[in-house]
């Protein structure tokens, strides 16, 4: 099921030139353009929130990017790597899985499935690391090609999307004479 609802790789063009390296660069950067994030995870998505605090085992834990799939009836939770796929993220995975199933979870909805969207990944790796895993875990990798594709002398010298936007804001329009 997980594998035929997420797709890969996911463009995040969108997010602009600068190329996050942090998580929570990458995660703000795709609620700040939710709209478009979501129609690049497909038809049927629904976001419910970001940072999801889960709290039990008298600890605190926080999802990354909660949805729900209107279609499928069921969370997704989306935990966001700005590295390459780890093994122990799909232990990670698996716990916050029953987590949302076990505090979240409709008992109409059908069980979570979960996505790890990771830099880069290595499939047989990623294979081993699902195998006998009964939760439906689907491993993505993101890109943006945009910064792929500007020549060598280009990269690092053009302004961010966020730099244009601060630059945009500071012109204010004024009637004449104020």
């Amino acid at each position: 099921m997980a594998a035929q609802v997420f797709k890969d790789p996911y463009l995040f063009d969108f997010l602009g030139t600068a190329d996050p390296r942090r998580e929570r660069e990458v995660e703000q950067a795709l609620v700040d353009h939710i709209q478009r994030f979501l129609l690049e995870l497909g038809a049927g998505f629904a976001f419910v929130g970001r940072q999801v605090h889960l709290e039990f085992a008298n600890a605190d834990y926080y999802v990354d990017l909660l949805f729900y799939h209107l279609k499928l009836r069921c969370y997704v939770v989306v935990e966001l790597k700005a590295v390459p796929f780890d093994p122990a993220f799909v232990g990670t995975m698996n716990m916050y899985l029953s987590a949302v199933d076990d505090l979240l979870r409709h008992p109409d909805d059908k069980p979570s499935i979960g996505l790890l969207l990771c830099r880069s990944k290595n499939r047989l790796e990623v294979e081993y690391a699902l195998r006998d895993l009964r939760k439906p875990i689907g491993v993505a990798e993101w890109e943006t090609r945009i910064v792929a594709a500007l020549p060598e002398e280009l990269k690092g010298s053009l302004p961010t999307v966020e730099e244009i936007e601060a630059e945009l804001g500071q012109e204010t329009f004024e009637e004449p004479g104020v």
